[in-house]
């Protein structure tokens, strides 16, 4: 009996053992080398040149599902199962993201992209792009930049997520289940070897350029907005750059910055798609259409779409109709025809900025602020995704992790840099320290970030470089009962948010980047 419990408990450290190897290894940090501290300045302001691409970066769905209780999820309990179109004895599932866990793609609505513009000053060369993903972690931007062939004189990359719920898995967390990557190895690589090649061509299609900077700050643009969590402080305003050839006047492309999450589709649907933001960059390319009927011209060029300031939670939720801009026919369910209609009233808005607002921008320059930082980790949840290996967040120190935040002055507009779905209070305002709050502080991520920009015009570029989830105010933290506001339901954000110190760590290098700026 002795014999057995000494070798049982071998078995047990022995597992024990292998376990903690595993969560070491895979808590490994993946560029220990890597780390950013550049500061690019320009005060000789030239002709811009300028370039825009496009690269699809879509699954191709292979292998179909048959949901035997209709609940959207994939369950072989419940009696689902696969059709195994390429008879290779397996499920070649895309999981999509966002929502849940379960949810395989059946096919494709439409193509999700990256997209690129590249542009020069004749001192500083920068990339931007946008990436139709729920995400794309630090450590996959770093693999992008280093990919980049060194001839194409790029000083910087930015690369920022639409955040997408409808596309395929990046980060891994929503895979058939909690214990396996959604993320496809073979579909990431693809991935990035589209959006390398994006960044190139962008950079080979450079041109000379002139600039059309528009607002629409009317607030028109709440109604299609829902703030899911007190205070109600709702990130209003679209922000737009338009790219202009210099030598024609034709569009190269425009970049389109609003704040909303491009969950419209919701929990139900099972397709390939971009969301509202294929909407809108459809019609500012090619017109917005009421059926077949074209109601208003495209501007043509490559349109770029950029997620702000999200957190909080911005969304076109369910309880909120949208209506149709030409029908007037209301939509509340999570449908494509509402889709279609958000994107296209964000599109029209954006055209008629440009066409009344617009000021053209001959000469320009661009300069760049932007460091690497380390954010602790605090998430129990995070740090065993982690460890299992669902998603690669790297830790170059125990329990933290490596992020980066920017800002980019191109001009009269400067272009803020921010790592995950930060608040709208950080940025425009209103904190607050209500009853129930875990720590009994006052607003600590005050002046408002806005209050800070003294440029004409301001870009708030969520989940640019990484995602690290919420970026919340700290005296608005709460994980526990008495819940904020004394309410009765505990409140969301917290769990997918690295930290109550996130907040303030991000508040305070963004502030550093604009000032130093």
């Amino acid at each position: 009996m002795k014999k057995f419990f000494k070798v049982l408990g071998i078995l047990i450290l022995l597992i024990i053992v292998l376990v903690a190897a595993l969560f070491v290894y895979n808590w490994r940090d993946r560029n220990p080398d890597y780390s950013l501290d550049i500061k690019l300045e320009n005060t000789d302001p030239a002709i811009l040149k300028a370039g825009f691409a496009k690269r699809a970066i879509t699954p191709t769905i292979v292998d179909t599902w048959n949901d035997a209780n209709g609940d959207n999820k994939y369950n072989e309990k419940d009696g689902d199962s696969y059709n195994d179109i390429n008879n290779n004895g397996k499920f070649d599932a895309f999981w999509i993201a966002g929502m849940s866990n379960a949810k395989p793609a059946q096919g494709v609505h439409d193509d999700v992209w990256s997209r690129v513009m590249v542009l020069d000053d004749g001192k500083s060369r920068i990339a931007m792009i946008s990436m139709d993903a729920i995400g794309f972690l630090h450590g996959d931007v770093v693999d992008i930049r280093k990919r980049i062939p060194e001839a194409l004189g790029i000083d910087y990359v930015l690369l920022s997520s639409t955040h997408t719920h409808e596309s395929n898995d990046l980060i891994g967390i929503w895979g058939e289940n909690m214990f396996n990557s959604g993320v496809n190895p073979e579909m990431m690589e693809y991935v990035k070897e589209q959006t390398v090649k994006a960044v190139v061509e962008a950079a080979e299609k450079i041109r000379p350029a002139k600039l059309v900077f528009a607002e629409d700050l009317s607030g028109d643009d709440a109604a299609l907005i829902k703030d899911t969590r007190k205070p109600i402080v709702k990130a209003t305003g679209i922000h737009l750059m338009q790219v202009l050839d210099a030598e024609n006047d034709q569009t190269l492309g425009t970049l389109i910055n609003w704040s909303n999450h491009p969950e419209t589709l919701w929990s139900q649907n099972l397709l390939i798609s971009s969301d509202f933001p294929h909407y809108v960059r459809e019609a500012i390319e090619n017109g917005v259409y009421n059926g077949s009927e074209l109601k208003e011209k495209g501007l043509g060029g490559v349109a770029i779409y950029f997620s702000g300031v999200i957190g909080g939670l911005m969304a076109p939720h369910p309880s909120i109709s949208i209506q149709d801009p030409y029908t007037g026919t209301e939509y509340a369910e999570p449908t494509y025809e509402k889709t279609k209609a958000l994107g296209d009233h964000i599109a029209l808005m954006s055209l008629k900025a440009l066409q009344q607002k617009g000021d053209t921008v001959a000469t320009s320059t661009i300069s760049v602020r932007a460091k690497t930082l380390n954010a602790r980790l605090d998430n129990t949840a995070f740090k065993i995704a982690s460890g299992i290996g669902l998603i690669q967040m790297g830790m170059p120190k125990y329990f933290e992790t490596r992020t980066e935040v920017g800002a980019i002055r191109i001009g009269p507009a400067l272009f803020v840099s921010i790592p995950g779905e930060i608040y709208p209070e950080i940025v425009f305002g209103g904190i607050e320290a209500p009853e129930g709050r875990e720590f009994d502080i006052q607003p600590m991520e005050i002046p408002p970030i806005q209050d800070l920009i003294k440029d004409q015009y301001k870009f708030y570029l969520g989940l640019s470089n990484d995602e690290i989830g919420y970026i919340i105010p700290k005296s608005e933290w709460d994980t526990g009962k008495p819940y904020l506001y004394n309410d009765e339901k505990d409140t969301y954000g917290e769990e997918n948010s690295l930290g109550p110190e996130t907040g303030p760590l991000i508040y305070n290098a963004l502030i550093e980047v604009i000032q130093d700026l």
